[in-house]
C-alpha cells in the first residue's frame, strides 16, 4: 500500500533548499508532501519569569493533511502527532528550528519521528519537514490577568515533507 500511495504522490512538490539545522540525513528520501490547512491554538498563560505578565502559549495544533491534488490524506495535531487516513500514526520530536522567511509565520521545523503506530504510508517515516509556513503566530504583546485560560485559534498553512530511509524506499519500490 505504501508504494501505491507513494506512487500517486509523485505530483508532489519538492522541498525548497534549508539551512542545515533543518536538512535531513543523506541517508533519507522524501518519500511524500502534505499540504496542511489549520490552526494553531494558544492559550494566555502567566510569563514565566514574570508572573504578572501574561502571553499566548502554544497549546496544539489542529491541520488537516492534503496530497498535491486535494485529496485529505490525515490530520496532524498535538505531540507532534501526524495521522494518516490509513490508520498509521507518528510522533515526532523537535530537532530543528529555523525563523520562517515570512515574519508573520511560525517557524520552519525538522521532526525526528520517536514512535510508529499503525501500518500503511506513515509506518517507516524517519524524519518530517516543516516548511513553507502561512500565519499561526501567536498575537504579539503582553496582556493581563483578564486573558488568563482564553484561547485563540490562528490559520495557518504550511507544507509536510515525509522521508524515510533511501534502503526502505528502494525496498517499497520495487
Amino acid at each position: 500500500m505504501v508504494a501505491a500511495c507513494s506512487t500517486e504522490l509523485t505530483g508532489r512538490l519538492s522541498a525548497p533548499v534549508v539551512d542545515d539545522s533543518l536538512r535531513v540525513s543523506s541517508s533519507e528520501v522524501e518519500l511524500f508532501s502534505a499540504k496542511a490547512t489549520g490552526v494553531q491554538i494558544y492559550e494566555c498563560r502567566a510569563d514565566p519569569p514574570d508572573s504578572t505578565h501574561y502571553e499566548w502559549a502554544l497549546k496544539a495544533p489542529e491541520a488537516d493533511l492534503f496530497d498535491a491534488k486535494g485529496k485529505k490524506l490525515g490530520r496532524h495535531y498535538g505531540g507532534p502527532t501526524c495521522e494518516a487516513i490509513d490508520g498509521s500514526k507518528v510522533v515526532g520530536e523537535v530537532k530543528g528550528r529555523e525563523l520562517s522567511p515570512d515574519t508573520n509565520a511560525i517557524p520552519w521545523l525538522l521532526l525526528s519521528v520517536k514512535q510508529h503506530e499503525g501500518k500503511g504510508i506513515l509506518s517507516h517515516v524517519t524524519s518530517i519537514q516543516r516548511l513553507e509556513t502561512v500565519g499561526g503566530k501567536a498575537p504579539a504583546g503582553r496582556y493581563d490577568q483578564s486573558s488568563l485560560g482564553k484561547q485563540i485559534r490562528v490559520p495557518y498553512t504550511t507544507v509536510y515533507y515525509f522521508y524515510v530511509s533511501s534502503r526502505v524506499f528502494n525496498l517499497i519500490h520495487i
